[in-house]
This record gives structure tokens, sequence and C-alpha cells, in this order.
């Protein structure tokens, strides 16, 4: 017998780089030796200190939050179009009619020194604003004619007090002619007065003179504010520092005119005379008795004799002129308008979606022959009710048989139930205004049946009636398929079960099938309401003057009176009253339970 013994270099090679024994079991494909469970318990222990790498030699923890990363970003690319898509064609569009309702800043920015004159007027005294305020109104009315600007703050204003916009647009063909007398006076005095290039030399200060931009900063900030296009660049002049200590006014409006020429007209500023505004600016600084001895720049010689002249010269009254003009510029619930409105948000669109309105002692409500809208939004949603319910009697039994129907068959009347939408909206509207008008289809069966007389025609247009049946035709689809998918789901061997239990066939329908076609009418029916509640073709085809909806007002505002912030408003409302509605099904029905098949 041999004697037994150990190799101890076998076990020696059983053994890892920490002296543990390892498995002798060898891998078949590496021909080395495979850990076991223990083996690898060991070894993990062994390399508790450190962290756990992944296969190139990473850290794992960093590596799957790399690989996590990488496909949250690959999935972010799929639906990266339509989430620009749903961007750009919905959630912008609220967000702009939502900023239109409250935005207001075409008065601030077109009166832009009227409004900071008309802050310490008190609208409740018995008189209008005195003279700076006119004043300030030449000025800012003078630079938005030149801009074709007036006409949008008259409009603006039309909203709120009816005949302000074409008192805007009459100043604006006049206002070139206040101080007519004294301008013309100063250019016979002195033709020099009529010449581009004295006005240019006269406003830069001449070659080498000192140079002050910080009218021109002011003038190219005023008529961004008024036009919101960019003067950005050079405009060939910057005013003279001299001048411009002496005549703040005149290098203001001359360093308007001049950027205005430039960058709007694309004129050389020294070829081009100036506006009569600026006349006027010097007019009214050198009667207000500005001190010219200190003044050796070009044109001292003709800017002292011009003052010496204008002495004797009737001041300019800018009020009288305003007056002059339109005798409604002395109505003071006029500058009670623009003072209310001159903030650059406003509540007023939305109160007057409501039937109030703002006035100086605060919030108050319309005359009763001017509420609209509030009767508008009870209609729309009323009828919008009634049409949702038309739907679902009708469209219930239609919905039951082609689910009970072999699917053959129940394709086909399927089908019938689809033609509509291959059908244009304003084809099928137009059709039962023929169908519903007084000699109309159906009036004449009926006067043919005898059932009514040939003088006494059913009136089924042009009133809620028309727009209630012609809606309802045009959405009962929107409320068959969804019942439709939901009740094919709706395994007939429950009311099989139900009848053979004793259920009468009533019994069985009502507590058996109707309770699990619910969720198929709620689908339905928020699809109906939803639509029906901002339909505008068929009503103003259809509806008349009692069945239009506050959808055609919206439409009625945007298109046709172009009071985009008050349509905003009512806009804002109607998504408002849709969105309380579905929290009300929601915690009511449960939104959950809504199922389309």
């Amino acid at each position: 017998m041999r004697p037994f013994h150990t190799d101890k270099n076998k076990f020696d090679k059983n053994k890892d780089a920490n002296g543990d024994t390892m498995s002798d079991v060898t891998d078949a494909t590496t021909a080395k030796n495979a850990p076991t469970p223990d083996d690898a318990l060991r070894i993990s222990d062994s390399k508790a200190s450190g962290p756990v790498l992944a296969a190139d030699g990473t850290p794992l923890k960093k590596s799957l939050k790399r690989a996590l990363r990488a496909q949250k970003l690959r999935a972010l690319a799929l639906i990266a179009p339509l989430l620009i898509f749903i961007l750009i064609t919905f959630i912008a569009p609220i967000g702009d009619m939502l900023f239109r309702s409250v935005e207001n800043q075409i008065v601030s920015s077109t009166l832009q020194n009227t409004v900071v004159e008309l802050e310490d007027w008190d609208p409740a005294g018995a008189d209008i604003p005195g003279e700076p305020t006119f004043e300030a109104l030449y000025w800012d009315l003078f630079l938005a004619a030149e801009a074709k600007e007036h006409t949008k703050l008259g409009t603006r204003l039309n909203y709120e007090e009816t005949g302000v916009s074409s008192l805007f647009r009459g100043v604006g063909r006049g206002i070139d002619d206040f101080g007519e007398d004294q301008v013309e006076a100063l250019e016979d005095f002195d033709p020099v007065w009529e010449d581009e290039m004295f006005w240019y030399t006269l406003m830069s200060g001449g070659d080498g003179a000192e140079q002050n931009s910080r009218h021109l900063s002011a003038a190219r900030e005023r008529l961004t504010t008024l036009t919101t296009d960019d003067f950005i660049g050079s405009a060939g002049f910057v005013p003279g520092a001299e001048i411009s200590e002496l005549l703040p006014r005149t290098i203001s409006e001359y360093s308007t005119f001049a950027l205005f020429t430039v960058f709007a007209d694309e004129d050389v500023v020294a070829e081009e005379e100036p506006w009569e505004a600026v006349k006027v600016s010097l007019i009214q600084e050198l009667t207000s008795g500005v001190d010219l001895a200190g003044y050796s720049g070009p044109g001292a010689a003709e800017l002292r004799a011009a003052q010496d002249m204008l002495a004797d010269q009737p001041a300019i009254d800018f009020k009288q002129a305003f007056l002059d003009d339109d005798e409604d510029w002395a109505d003071s619930g006029l500058w009670e308008t623009i003072k209310l409105y001159s903030p650059p948000f406003t509540t007023g669109y939305f109160l007057k979606a409501v039937d109030l309105q703002k006035t100086v002692g605060g919030v108050e409500a319309v005359p009763d022959g001017e509420k609209i809208y509030g009767t508008l939004f009870k209609r729309t949603l009323f009828m919008s009710m009634v049409i949702m319910g038309s739907c679902i009697l009708l469209g219930y039994p239609i919905a039951w048989i082609l689910a009970n129907l072999p699917v053959r068959t129940a394709n086909l009347l399927l089908i019938l139930v689809l033609l509509p939408f291959w059908t244009s909206l304003l084809v099928r509207t137009s059709a039962w205004k023929v169908m519903l008008q007084q000699q109309g289809v159906i009036n004449d069966i009926l006067v043919w049946l005898g059932m009514i007389a040939d003088d006494s025609r059913l009136v089924m247009i042009n009133n809620q009636f028309g727009t209630i049946v012609a809606m309802t035709h045009i959405l009962l689809p929107f409320m068959i398929l969804p019942m439709y998918s939901v009740m094919q789901t709706i395994p007939q061997t429950y009311l099989r079960a139900a009848k053979s239990l004793g259920a009468t066939n009533w019994t069985a329908f009502w507590r058996v099938y109707f309770p699990q076609s619910i969720p198929g009418i709620g689908a339905g029916s928020i699809l109906v309401f939803i639509l029906s509640i901002g339909y505008y073709i068929t009503p103003e085809i259809v509806g008349g003057t009692t069945g239009t909806f506050i959808s055609n007002r919206i439409a009625y505002h945007i298109s046709s009176s172009l009071n985009w912030g008050l349509a905003a408003a009512l806009g804002s409302i109607l998504l408002a009253a849709v969105l309380i509605l579905y929290w009300a099904y929601d915690k009511i029905v449960g939104i959950d339970n809504v199922k389309l098949g």
C-alpha cells in the first residue's frame, strides 16, 4: 500500500491572493478554477474598502448613472418633436392670450409725457388738465402722428369711450398747424430757419465741438418704446454739448427727428428740414427767457435776433390749439379714460367681459342695455349641456345596437356613423339651414301632411332650436364612438346571467349593463361638451341673434372690432370655466373612470 500524502503545491495553487483556499472546480471554457459563492463573498469582503468596478474599470455607480442619463436623453430625443409642436401650437398661444387679456402698454408708450403730467391731475375735479398737460400731449401726438401710431392709440381708447378714434385721427392731420403763426413769423424774419444745413450745424455745434449723446440716447429709447423697432446704429448726428445745455427741449426734438429720418425714412439728416415740432420747441425755449449772452457757437447771432423778434409774438397756447381742433378735448371723460388706462397692465378687459367697467369711483356695472357677455356665457353653457344631453339620448341606442350586432354588420353600420366626418362642416351646417327654414323641406312635409297650416309654418332657424339640432347632428359621432368602444367590452353573458337569476329585461339592463357603460358616456360627454362650448361656424350660420355662443363674440372682436384684449379675456374666462367643470367632473365621477374602450 502506498503511503497517503498531500501535494502542498496543489493546495497553494488553489489559494487566492489573500491566502484563502478556493474551489478546485475548473471552468471548462477557461481551464481555470471557477469561484464558488463562498469565494465571491470572500473576494467582496476583501475588496469592501474600495468601489465596485464595471467591466471598463470605472466605478459601477458612476457607470450606472451614465447609462441611465443616456437612456433618458434618448427617450427625450424621441418625444422632443412632439413637445416642441405642443409648445408652439398650444402652450405659446394660450400664454399669448393670457398676456393680451391684461396688456395695455400702448397708452403709456404712445403718450409718454402726457401720462406723467396726468399723475397729478384729479379726475374728481371739475376742470380738465391744464396747459402743461396739453403741451406734453402735443409732443407725444406729433411724434405718434409721424410714426403713424396715433390711430392705434385712438382705436384702443375707443373700446372704452366711443368717438375717441376719430378724435385722434383728426388731431393727427391737424397737429402740424399748431403754433403755425409763430413758426411762420420766425421763418419770415430770417429764411435761414428753413435751411437744413444751418439747423444741422446749430444742433451739432459745428466741427470740432464737444459732443453730448445723452439726448440722442433718450430719443432712441423714446422711439423704441413708441414703435417697438430698433433704432440702433449711427444717425450721422450727435448733439453739441454747449447747445444741449442751452436748448435741451429743442435738442431732444431734433435728436428724435434725426433718428427717425435716418432709420425710418432712410434719408440724410443734414439734407432734411426739421419737423415743425423742432421749430415749436425752439420758439418755446426762446420765449421762455433762455440766456444767450454766454453762447458764441454756430447760429449765436441768429438765435439772439430770433429771441428779440419772438418777444413781440403771442405765446403758443397748446390747450386752446387742441380745443380749436376739436371741442371734444374739453370732455373730462376723455381725460379720465386716458388716466384710467395709462398703466401698462389693466383689469379692464376682464371687467368688461363680465359686464363691469372701470370708473374714477371704482368698479361699476355697465348699463343694463349693454350687458351682453353674462347672457352669452349662460346661453353657451346651457345650450352645450342640452346638446350633450341630446347626443346621449340619440347616441346610446345606436351604440348599443352596434355593440350587439355581428362584427361584420356592425362595421358596415359604423361606416354610416363615420360618414359625416368625410363631409365638410360648412356643407352639413348649410344643409340644415335649407332643411329648417320656413320654406324648407321639413316645413313643406309638415304642411303636406296637414300637421300645420301653410300660414303657420314653424320657425326652426336663426334661433336656439336650429343651433341645437344642427350641432347635435354634427357632434353625435363624438358621443357614439366612445360609448360603442366601451360597450364592446361588456360581456353579453352578464345579461344572460342576470335574467337567469330572475331579473327582467329592464332590471338586467339598468342594474348590470348600464353601470358598465357609464365610462363611455363620461368620455363622450366630455368630448361633446368641450367641443360644443367653443363652436363658432354652426351657431354663426343657423343661430341668428338668440342662438349664438360666446365664441361668436370672440370671433367678432378678433376679426371685426380688432379688440384682441377683450377677445383674449373672454377666451380666458371660457378656458377657466371648462377647467372648473372638468375639475368638478373629476371630483364627482372621477376622470379615471372615463374610458375610450
